[in-house]
């Protein structure tokens, strides 16, 4: 299957990123964090003017397609000599394809044409196959760290690193 990844520019897209989140969210992150959590973290980061916000901010938004189908996406941004990858999610039709490793590509190649010498991540400490996925790809847990994001919410992380 051939797979596109084409950067997120106009405000339909960021709707379309908007969107995406909201399934994707649904239906992987209830089970770890909870539904309350999980909206709440929606309305905060991947809402319109959030993501809208982050862009002009600096962060790299793509969508990956195959064909015309929508099938995940991902935003990044330079932060010191690394990119911090913030989103890498993919529809759960279309795990297992490879398109984490497309995207991560996509990421690399960032990162190269930057200067920039590794990527990290934060990843939730119970998202156990995702972490395995990261470990794959190469990535090693550096650190771990517990943020709060208001309201009674917290991310109870790993930090996760791949170096060039």
């Amino acid at each position: 299957m051939d797979y596109e990844i084409k950067p997120v520019i106009s405000d339909d897209e960021i709707q379309c990123i908007e969107a995406l989140a909201k399934e994707i969210w649904n239906q992987h992150f209830v089970p770890i964090i909870g539904q309350a959590q999980v909206d709440y973290m929606l309305e905060k980061f991947q809402s319109y003017e959030p993501i809208k916000k982050q862009i002009s901010e600096g962060m790299h938004y793509f969508m990956v397609f195959s064909g015309s189908e929508k099938a995940g996406y991902c935003g990044y941004k330079i932060d010191g000599n690394r990119v911090f990858l913030s989103k890498l999610y993919v529809k759960l039709e279309y795990r297992g394809n490879g398109l984490s490793k497309l995207m991560l590509e996509n990421i690399r190649q960032f990162a190269s044409e930057n200067n920039l010498k590794a990527v990290y991540l934060t990843v939730n400490k119970h998202n156990d196959d995702t972490i395995s996925i990261y470990r794959h790809l190469g990535f090693e847990v550096i650190d771990s760290v517990v943020s709060d994001i208001g309201s009674g919410f917290v991310m109870d992380d790993y930090i996760m690193q791949l170096n060039y």
